[in-house]
């Protein structure tokens, strides 16, 4: 057929109807094999001829509403799905098989391109059966073909079926964390499950902790990507930060495995630290801080977590100790490194211009924490980093939270060259004591 846009408008009706009786004709033979096993080495011809079908019918639909349409009408596309269906029953390795497979989901996401109708269709033959099939599928091909058709067909009433078929919407996570360079999975979690609280609710809890870590991941890439939030996206991520802060507040201690030996690649404490991370994420966006701000029980929960984090540092040798402790090694050492700086990063937002919160800390001996997490592990710039703009929050036109820290100075509970180097310094004036920023502050 030509390539073309105005010649395939010229395709006339007849052509599709001979194309769709020899795919009907061939199927007869996949339908057999399926039945009888000793068949299967008989199907080399048929499947050449559904594979050339599925060309045929793939390349008119490309840009042409016209033959997307005529095809339709023929109920083509549910002898597609069904012949589909067919293709996964068959345990044979066959590159015509494969092949045939491939064309068959390419012709799916060709008719269903910018087609409501086609869309539509498409819909009620594949899902959930072709997805359920195809998603985790072997092929990674299949796999994007498959994923490309869902992405085309998702729709806001649609959505609300995956919250009853979530083993769909699952699958897709996994695809991306098995591919993480193809589009399509990508392009369904960032522009459709995200946009649906309710259904990353019901997925993060039925998801194991890889997977959670892979959506997780998924969420700070949008919140840090180079295009900001909406104004439409804020409903939505105030949804996500409900669940993401209950969640971290109820779980965030299985972290604490970390410190045992046995425990080192615990995958829920790893999908613990992950949550810190998103929370720091969240609250450097204005339209989110001020609801996490005052989210029950947060503040309180990172302070005493800090704490208990700090204790088991010090107590013994593991993945929480400051530098020149034994470490394990790879990913979990770098993310449990970052795990305290990112406590206090997140101390810090949620003191963002917000005495209520400042004072809170202070109450509960934070400060000192603060101070004493950067003196013990001096040699992590990332972590000092942190504890210098946290600081800065919890003293900024807060006078009691300024005095306090002068007073430590001088009764020797706060490292003079330590608040220094932080950019602070410690001023006597008559019989009070003053904290002041210093001329050179040093850089964040």
């Amino acid at each position: 057929m030509p390539r073309g846009t105005s010649h395939r408008e010229t395709a006339p009706r007849t052509i599709f109807q001979r194309v769709l009786d020899i795919l009907k004709k061939s199927s007869h033979a996949v339908e057999l094999a399926c039945r009888d096993p000793s068949q299967v080495e008989h199907l080399a011809s048929s499947l050449q001829l559904i594979t050339e079908c599925f060309r045929c019918l793939r390349n008119a639909c490309i840009e042409c509403s016209v033959n997307q349409n005529s095809i339709r009408n023929l109920d083509t596309i549910g002898v597609a799905v069904d012949l589909i269906l067919l293709f996964r029953e068959l345990r044979v390795e066959q590159e015509s098989l494969l092949t045939a497979f491939r064309c068959g989901l390419q012709f799916l996401g060709n008719i269903a391109s910018r087609n409501e109708d086609s869309q539509s269709i498409v819909w009620v033959h594949a899902f959930p059966e072709l997805f359920l099939s195809c998603l985790n599928h072997p092929d990674k091909k299949i796999v994007a073909y498959s994923s490309m058709i869902l992405f085309t067909s998702l729709n806001s009433e649609r959505m609300k079926e995956l919250e009853e078929n979530l083993n769909i919407a699952i699958d897709v996570i996994e695809a991306h964390q098995k591919q993480p360079e193809s589009e399509w999975p990508f392009l369904i979690i960032t522009d459709h499950f995200l946009k649906s609280p309710e259904l990353v609710k019901a997925m993060y809890a039925k998801m194991s902790n890889q997977e959670r870590v892979t959506l997780l991941d998924l969420i700070i890439a949008k919140l840090v990507g180079d295009e900001p939030l909406t104004k439409d996206d804020i409903p939505v991520f105030l949804s996500h930060a409900e669940l993401i802060a209950s969640t971290f507040v109820d779980q965030c201690k299985m972290v604490l495995k970390l410190t045992s030996e046995q425990h080192a690649d615990d995958e829920e404490a790893l999908a613990t630290i992950r949550l810190l991370d998103v929370l720091c994420e969240m609250t450097a966006n204005t339209d989110l801080l001020t609801y996490l701000q005052v989210f029950p029980g947060l503040l309180e929960r990172v302070i005493d977590l800090l704490r208990l984090i700090h204790v088991a540092g010090n107590d013994t040798a593991n993945i929480f100790s400051s530098g020149g402790c034994v470490r394990a090694e790879g990913d979990i050492s770098n993310m449990a490194e970052g795990f305290k700086s990112h406590l206090i990063r997140l101390i810090g937002n949620l003191c963002y211009k917000n005495k209520d919160n400042q004072d809170k800390v202070s109450e509960l001996d934070g400060i000192p924490l603060i101070l004493d997490s950067c003196s013990v592990d001096d040699s992590n710039p990332f972590l000092t980093q942190w504890v210098v703009y946290a600081i800065r929050n919890l003293t900024e036109d807060n006078s009691q939270n300024q005095d306090l820290i002068a007073k430590m100075e001088e009764q020797g509970l706060a490292d003079a060259s330590l608040l220094k180097k932080m950019g602070f310094e410690v001023e006597k004036r008559g019989d009070k004591l003053i904290l002041k920023p210093t001329s050179d502050p040093p850089p964040l």
